[in-house]
């Protein structure tokens, strides 16, 4: 997969993928990351990339054409100028990315990902050469660069052979519209504090079982709004049951 990084920090954005997952995919050659800068592309000595909106108001938009500029030539750096390149905002005003965003996302071929920064950019650029918006939250960041880092470390643990196990992105938080379950490693006993017994006693189906109960009991008292979001079915109101009982039961 190969991702352009429209930024005025090519430096920031680069780090991205110099560690962790994106690195393991950049590594194996599952993604290809590039930053290109709108500075670049300026055209007075200076090299301004900025100037003030038409009507007044506080802040600097970024400027039309050099912006315009920088989104055509990242578009020309793609393998034959890829034309299923989707062109992406980093916006407050976008769709807020979630699971199956990034899911979308990663079976692109070509992404390229702009970043805002100051007040913004030339509304015609929105009109002319972006194809969405993306929000990363309904706050505001300094600039698009580190929803562009959010969307690249998202994609980058989906990509076809980048975790060496496979069922690690099927198990993940959000997969199945669900939080993940709980996890302990050793020792049994830390600080006076056991795991739960099913997780010792080699039964998998009871651990499985505990595990869903957990996934939607976790859910319901942490995300209501996921868990009622996406309906409750028979057997996760069951499982639900089941576990709140014996919580009840423990706490007795």
């Amino acid at each position: 997969m190969n991702v352009v990084v429209v930024t005025l920090f090519p430096e920031l954005v680069a780090a991205v993928g110099e560690s962790g997952i994106p690195r393991v995919a950049v590594e194996s050659g599952a993604l290809a990351l590039t930053m290109i800068s709108p500075r670049d592309f300026a055209t007075n000595r200076h090299r301004t990339v900025d100037d003030r909106p038409f009507g007044g108001g506080p802040g600097m938009l970024l400027m039309a054409e050099t912006l315009a500029n920088a989104i055509e030539s990242a578009k020309q750096s793609l393998p034959a100028e890829s034309p299923g390149a989707k062109v992406v905002y980093l916006s407050p005003q976008g769709q807020r990315l979630d699971r199956s965003k990034v899911e979308s996302l990663s079976m692109s071929s070509d992404l390229i990902l702009v970043c805002g920064r100051y007040e913004g950019i030339d509304q015609r650029i929105l009109e002319s050469l972006v194809d969405e918006q993306i929000s990363i939250g309904d706050y505001v960041l300094s600039g698009g660069e580190l929803g562009a880092m959010v969307i690249i470390d998202a994609i980058a643990r989906r990509l076809p052979g980048v975790l060496g196990d496979a069922d690690s992105v099927v198990q993940d938080s959000f997969e199945t519209n669900l939080l993940d379950h709980p996890h302990y490693t050793r020792p049994d006993v830390w600080r006076g504090l056991r795991i739960p017994a099913v997780l010792r006693s080699g039964n998998h189906a009871a651990i499985e079982q505990w595990r869903a109960q957990q996934r939607i009991s976790g859910t319901a008292r942490a995300r209501p709004d996921l868990f009622y979001e996406y309906g409750v079915d028979e057997r996760s109101r069951t499982l639900l049951t089941s576990a709140w009982q014996h919580a009840d039961e423990t706490n007795d």
